[in-house]
């Protein structure tokens, strides 16, 4: 929006601060501006600024209350301001951060039949969502993790043979092979048996925890996964160290 409704030769500014337990990002331009009447509706589904100040074709109106329910979602808010028409504006999104994160160990430790095991380390992450699957991806891999990533069900069953990750986060909707069905060939593999495989779905059902247990699930999250409850599983994880697993 702020490249929208610019005049050629106007200035955008991006900064991102933390402030206590939040970021704070701002986005402030030199374009157009917002009535100052305008902005206690600018959030509304469907709530249109002059058509007169439009820079392109005028959209549905969604936009901004899609912003705003995201970053809701998030724990977050969002606010406009602008002195007016030919004034510039600035958005403000504030989001909770992620504090004392638990760093995954590569400690070794024996177990009780005397193998030994570690902590996981090399995920996969399988999700026909490419937005979601790089998200996560890119927060484990800040984490400390070995990261690859698949995006549907048959290629999340060859990344999982090439890679052989401790861990497999799959989403259950996909195309081409579905979550249940993705988990039972990975068991169906020597090299899958001792995987631990997480379900990531919308769905959170007694039936649905059901369902996945049957086809070979270590656990079932329901999404929006918490990242910091994810992460502390994940830490507390520990798996065989013997070569089918590290080859």
């Amino acid at each position: 929006n702020a490249a929208k409704y610019m005049e050629r030769g106007g200035h955008i500014r991006l900064s991102a601060v933390q402030r206590g337990d939040d970021v704070e990002v701002r986005v402030h331009d030199t374009g157009v501006g917002i009535p100052v009447d305008k902005l206690p509706s600018l959030f509304q589904i469907f709530f249109q600024v002059d058509r007169s100040l439009e820079r392109s074709q005028s959209g549905l109106g969604i936009g901004l209350s899609l912003v705003r329910r995201l970053v809701e979602l998030h724990g977050g808010q969002v606010e406009a301001r602008s002195e007016g028409v030919g004034k510039g504006s600035e958005f403000v999104v504030r989001l909770p951060v992620l504090l004392d994160l638990p760093k995954p160990s590569q400690s070794l430790a024996p177990s009780g039949n005397g193998q030994l095991v570690r902590t996981a380390r090399r995920l996969l992450v399988v999700d026909d969502n490419r937005d979601s699957a790089d998200t996560l991806a890119m927060l484990l891999r800040q984490t400390g993790y070995d990261v690859e990533t698949a995006y549907d069900g048959l290629e999340g069953v060859e990344a999982a043979e090439r890679f052989h990750p401790d861990v497999v986060l799959l989403d259950i909707g996909m195309p081409k092979l579905n979550g249940y069905d993705a988990c039972r060939r990975i068991r169906e593999e020597t090299w899958g048996k001792r995987l631990v495989l997480i379900a990531l779905t919308g769905w959170g059902q007694e039936e649905d925890h059901r369902r996945t247990t049957e086809a070979g699930f270590n656990a079932h999250l329901v999404k929006p996964v918490d990242p910091a409850a994810l992460i502390g599983l994940l830490a507390s994880l520990s798996v065989e160290d013997s070569e089918l697993t590290r080859r």
